[in-house]
């Protein structure tokens, strides 16, 4: 029998062994297809490995349609890593004016809550081990906090076991801190039995090894910290100095990264996502090699990373097919969307593979959370300067990939981000003048701009959280959306962008009073995608202040 077949069934459809317990409406998983008996699935840990790959799968799913909406029509186009490439798109997130399918994902998908609360269970039927239990609440956390940074308010505290959200929402700091002491719970659990792994065939993200999953959870730890440093600094300074603080701490080398691939058959859902409506041969019978459909990347980190010569291109991107000096050329995000057929298919491509695995997070992330939260706000991140750590981030990310040259990179004092010129005429100035060697003379603001820059770079394809740092921080500088690809009838600003997305319609109607309490969560203005969240208070993000450089 097939086992990656097995898996992928069992994601789907792992709360076949709860004897119907589960809701109408969120999942249809009253069999199992793939004829996978209950002895099978307690043999050898085969039941434990399967619920923590349920799990695993609300973090980013191994469904096609359903990471297409995540990861790139929503993360992807937001972090200002990837854009739309499909004409056919007449109603998109980039373009401000989403229909409710396009927006209700991270909350109605059967492939986020539901996958993640049923096997969240199934993981407590089929083992007593707290080692397990815990490592599932990591992988629940970050899964959920997602959902939370995309909508704000959600249900969490009172969902439902099979993943039900026909409750009471909570307020998004209290997601936050309740993530906070799940995560801090988890760890008390797992540090007494840090040298005894578990079984390394029930976990395909760290084979078992328990120390790693405490550095995965710490390191969840400092992103939440530090997402809330302008909503709660002292909270936010709490948490992000007791993760890094920690005994074990946090990641530190990309031996650490929490990387996820145990796909189905499909393989990497991104890789199938991105090739959606892709154009192949030419009209004179040609190959084309750019080898994106529906999405590209996006002019923005292509402008970033072609201003400051980076060597990683080469493994984030595909090479464009327009005539050029510039042998990548991004596709900008919010303009009236070219025929890919003709004109879009030429905009250079992701460069990701049917095998790939997707990164969770990074110790290159984790370096550069840590120089911001000294750079910035002034946290003891375990003693180390806001400069060692951004060029420590620097340098895993280029390891990471694969890639030689760091040290010259971060050294350079004169590069910026390049402007873009785009040969169907969509081309803009450059989006900054910020350079890459760190400055320590530099004022905190130009700091933090430095450093989430990088960040944003060494971060590819995690678009959801280049979004949350962009809304936080207002860096990087985006490329804004054009008078003509805003089609909000003016209730998203170009330059201000979407804050979040609205929530699934039949909320207003399926559970009424819950979702008309957490819409007064969000203060006056209400259920728009203009609405900022509580960690997007910044007095002085640029966004709102006018961007001075």
């Amino acid at each position: 029998m097939n086992m990656k077949m097995i898996y992928k069934g069992i994601a789907a459809v792992a709360a076949a062994l709860l004897a119907g317990a589960c809701t109408a409406g969120y999942m249809d998983i009253n069999k199992n297809p793939y004829g996978v008996t209950d002895d099978e699935m307690q043999r050898d840990g085969y039941a434990v490995r399967a619920a923590l790959i349920g799990i695993s799968n609300g973090v980013i799913s191994p469904d096609v349609n359903t990471t297409q909406f995540t990861e790139c029509l929503l993360g992807g186009t937001m972090g200002g890593y990837m854009a739309d490439g499909n004409a056919g798109f007449a109603t998109t997130i980039s373009n401000y004016n989403p229909t409710d399918n396009w927006t209700n994902v991270f909350m109605k998908s059967s492939w986020i809550i539901p996958t993640v609360y049923a096997n969240y269970r199934l993981l407590h039927q089929v083992t007593d081990d707290p080692v397990l239990w815990a490592v599932g609440d990591i992988v629940k956390v970050a899964a959920m906090h997602r959902v939370t940074d995309t909508y704000g308010p959600i249900p969490y505290s009172k969902i439902g076991q099979n993943g039900e959200i026909n409750v009471p929402y909570d307020s998004q700091m209290d997601v936050y801190k309740t993530m906070f002491n799940e995560l801090d719970a988890a760890i008390a659990v797992l540090m007494p039995e840090r040298l005894n792994n578990f079984s390394p065939s029930a976990d395909v993200v760290y084979g078992g090894v328990v120390d790693n999953w405490i550095k995965f959870a710490n390191s969840l730890k400092l992103r939440l910290a530090m997402r809330i440093s302008y909503a709660d600094p002292e909270l936010s300074k709490e948490m992000a100095e007791s993760a890094v603080n920690h005994e074990v701490g946090v990641m530190t080398s990309n031996a650490d990264n929490a990387v996820f691939s145990s796909w189905g058959t499909d393989g990497n859902p991104i890789n199938r996502s991105v090739e959606y409506n892709m154009v192949t041969i030419h009209e004179d019978g040609s190959s084309c090699g750019t080898q994106s459909g529906d999405s590209h990347a996006a002019a923005d980190i292509v402008c970033y990373m072609n201003g400051y010569n980076d060597p990683r291109r080469s493994a984030y991107f595909t090479q464009s097919e327009w005539d050029a000096a510039d042998a990548y050329i991004g596709l900008r995000r919010g303009i009236e969307i070219p025929n890919h057929n003709t004109i879009g298919h030429q905009y250079s491509g992701v460069n990701i593979g049917v095998d790939s695995p997707v990164y969770w997070m990074t110790a290159a992330e984790v370096a550069f959370l840590q120089a911001e939260a000294v750079a910035v706000f002034n946290y003891n991140m375990g003693g180390t300067t806001a400069q060692a750590a951004y060029e420590r981030g620097i340098s895993l990310s280029f390891e990471q990939w694969g890639v030689s040259g760091a040290e010259a990179y971060m050294a350079d004092n004169t590069l910026t981000p390049a402007a873009y010129n785009d040969p169907a005429g969509n081309s803009a100035a450059s989006p900054s003048t910020i350079t890459i060697a760190w400055d320590e003379s530099a004022t905190v603001e130009k700091k933090q701009e430095r450093i989430i820059t990088q960040k944003w770079i060494a971060n590819w394809l995690l678009g959801n959280e280049a979004w949350a740092d962009w809304r936080r921080t207002g860096y990087p500088h985006l490329f804004p959306c054009t008078d003509a690809g805003n089609k909000s009838g003016g209730l998203v600003d170009n330059v201000q962008g979407a804050r979040r997305m609205e929530y699934p319609d039949d909320e207003n109607t399926s559970n009424t009073a819950n979702y008309q309490a957490a819409v007064q969560m969000l203060g006056g203005s209400g259920d728009r995608m203009s609405t900022r969240l509580e960690f997007d208070c910044k007095t002085n993000n640029p966004a709102y202040t006018g961007y001075t450089n």
